[in-house]
């Protein structure tokens, strides 16, 4: 769409204003101009920001025309950021009401997209008003599930030797053999003791293990780093994420020297990131660990390939993946740990101060608070 065929005046100025940092034309491209980003830097936006500022744009468009919204929003591209405009089109964006297909208006729209939607408009405000404080909606905050509560986490470790020492027994009828029990034991244990995520758990070797068993070495993925680190260089040198990530990849003939030389500058600038974490393990945990250990060497050596043998957890059973003791992927993983949980929770049930682990693990990391060695 042209912004000649946007009916109301204000969504013609503000889509003149969009064209000028995400032009439609790709001959425009690389001579967009940049948006204000944090720390007070200007960057250029990204095909994907370019693509969610249309559609915000669509969204006014459809918005103007309601009869929620003041009809002077229709007038000026600085009405649509008063807070009455604002209010009427965050309710009607909300419920729904300005989705571009018919099939799906009245959907309400989940959380993330009303964060991206509301990210725009702060990029719209600083564009079109930049003069004025603008009061941006509030968003709630996801309600994460329940943790694991503190007793449960106790009833949990002291048996956790007793467990994994123990081999089968009776109640592995339930459907956790004696291996899926020592693994699944080896890896609740370890994210007691560090707090690893899936895929950091996922991403773990047998040379992350220290000597003894005493510490475990977790290289942290966090999942919103705020900000990422080639955000926290791009705001830096002020140049965009991507050619940060161009720059460090090592595709130099995509960028400047000047630009590369900015980026370098940046990175040298920042203090660096510790590649890895290292938590000490409880002997609780050594035990679970060094019997899940055992368990994997007798897969491992069974197997013809090469297969998992520098990954901490492989496969027990032949799937589409292979035979088994090949590298456990981090889908493989969760679905290790939910079905052994299920189980464990059946084993544990009558346990003093024992409640139901949850068969998610990120419920139980959320709940653990490990303080990484000084190393």
């Amino acid at each position: 769409m042209t912004v000649r065929a946007y009916a109301a005046s204000s969504v013609r100025q503000l889509a003149a204003v969009v064209e000028r940092v995400a032009p439609r034309d790709g001959s425009l491209w690389e001579s967009r101009e940049p948006v204000p980003a944090a720390g007070g830097a200007r960057l250029q936006v990204s095909r994907q920001r370019a693509d969610q500022l249309w559609m915000v744009v669509g969204m006014w468009d459809r918005a103007v025309v309601r009869d929620e919204v003041p009809g002077r929003a229709r007038r000026s591209a600085a009405q649509l950021f008063t807070a009455p405009a604002l209010h009427a089109f965050w309710e009607l964006a909300e419920a729904g009401e300005l989705r571009f297909r018919a099939q799906d208006v009245g959907r309400p729209l989940p959380l993330a997209s009303l964060r991206i939607v509301r990210d725009v408009l702060g990029i719209m405000a600083e564009l079109v008003v930049p003069e004025r404080a603008v009061l941006l909606p509030v968003l709630g905050q996801p309600e994460l599930k329940d943790t694991v509560p503190a007793r449960g986490r106790a009833a949990l470790y002291r048996g956790l030797a007793d467990m994994a020492a123990a081999g089968p027994s009776v109640r592995d009828g339930i459907g956790l053999s004696g291996a899926e029990r020592a693994r699944l034991l080896a890896m609740v244990g370890i994210v007691l003791d560090s707090g690893a995520r899936e895929g950091e758990l996922a991403a773990l070797r047998l040379d992350d293990l220290a000597d003894g068993l005493t510490a475990v070495g977790v290289r942290r993925r966090p999942q919103r780093a705020a900000p990422s680190r080639e955000e926290e260089i791009a705001a830096l040198a002020q140049v965009h994420p991507s050619a940060v990530k161009d720059i460090r990849a090592g595709r130099l003939e995509k960028r400047s020297e000047a630009t590369r030389q900015r980026v370098l500058a940046a990175m040298a600038e920042l203090e660096p990131l510790p590649e890895v974490e290292w938590y000490a393990l409880r002997e609780g945990t050594r035990v679970a660990v060094r019997r899940w250990l055992e368990v994997r060497e007798r897969v491992v050596e069974a197997l013809p390939l090469e297969g998992g043998r520098s990954a901490l957890w492989v496969t027990l059973a032949a799937s589409k993946a292979g035979p088994p003791g090949i590298t456990l992927r981090p889908r493989g993983l969760r679905m290790a740990y939910t079905k052994g949980v299920t189980a464990l929770n059946v084993v544990m049930a009558g346990a003093y101060g024992w409640a139901p682990l949850p068969t998610r693990m990120e419920q139980l990391r959320r709940a653990v608070e490990a303080e990484p060695l000084d190393r």
